[in-house]
């Protein structure tokens, strides 16, 4: 079994104090077909790069977990049949020698470990709706309770249960924070109708509640609620019809579980004829710039 393994891009960013951005694996390896999951893959370290920020794309390979990925390691991740990875099976995979995409929870697991502060994905995970019965809710809670990293997302996916999501933080103590907008996003629409109590207009302001939040001992991590742009948002009409024809499908084939949000996920895609795709796309090239810029103001209070 090895520990982190940095690559030499990220080990010589973080000696020095540039700014440096966590990106997940899953969206790539499980989130988007291929091959365009390689093409954006490449993208979002592109967005990084362009703007002077160091990406590390983490994923397991053959039982390391790897903090910033070479070429091949991004191929891999996009090419190959790879396990979804949380922080619970991070062991599992280091005993075996096995390779795994890690989930937003693993890589902010990891993220932080290797001394990253600012970390971009899509959406965040959340409550599924009927957890008071399944008890379904995604480890990225848990995670964030105790993890001390800035998570940049366009809220969570309008699937989940939102309330019960903004409570869950809210229990644990995790700071949610709207970048120019008072209300959560919900990951294709830039509104839900759930209000923040806090918001800020930029990446300067993000640095200094992370400086505040440091300063004061806490050690959990913190939630940006970034909309994506409002001329790539889904018509809320379209997203409505379509998610209450996959929830209806769901209901008819007696679908329960943890097998619900895969089927959701993969009906909506199919019934918006990859529109929903497309917004997903749209919402994660935006949280990876907005991380930059955070990442950039965090770098600059050093």
């Amino acid at each position: 079994m090895t520990s982190l393994h940095l690559s030499d891009e990220v080990a010589a960013a973080l000696a020095v104090g540039h700014p440096v951005v966590a990106l997940e694996s899953t969206i790539i390896s499980h989130g988007l077909p291929r091959p365009r999951n390689h093409a954006a893959a490449l993208e979002f370290e592109s967005i990084l790069r362009d703007t002077g920020v160091t990406p590390a794309t983490i994923a397991v390979l053959d039982g390391v977990p790897r903090i910033g990925l070479d070429a091949d390691g991004v191929r891999r991740i996009a090419d190959e049949d790879l396990a979804k990875a949380s922080v619970r099976d991070l062991p599992i995979l280091a005993a075996r020698g096995a390779s795994g995409a890690t989930t937003v929870a693993a890589t902010a697991h990891l993220a932080a470990k290797a001394g990253i502060r600012v970390f971009a994905t899509g959406g965040l995970g959340g409550v599924h709706r009927g957890a008071n019965e399944t008890f379904d809710e995604s480890a990225d809670l848990s995670t964030l309770a105790v993890t001390p990293i800035t998570v940049v997302s366009a809220g969570v996916k309008s699937v989940l249960d939102i309330a019960a999501t903004l409570e869950r933080l809210e229990t644990y103590s995790v700071p949610v924070v709207g970048l120019g907008t008072t209300v959560f996003p919900s990951f294709w629409l830039r509104e839900s109708a759930y209000t923040l109590d806090w918001a800020v207009d930029t990446a300067e302001q993000v640095a200094d509640i992370m400086a505040a939040h440091d300063a004061l001992g806490h050690t959990q991590g913190i939630v940006v609620a970034n909309p994506i742009p409002s001329e790539q948002a889904w018509d809320r009409d379209e997203h409505d019809r379509v998610l209450a024809t996959a929830f209806a499908e769901a209901d008819a084939q007696g679908i329960r579980g943890k097998a619900v949000t895969p089927f959701l996920l993969g009906r909506i895609v199919e019934l918006s004829e990859g529109r929903s795709l497309e917004v997903n796309l749209d919402l994660a090239r935006n949280n990876v710039r907005v991380a930059g810029r955070i990442a950039a103001a965090w770098a600059a209070r050093a």
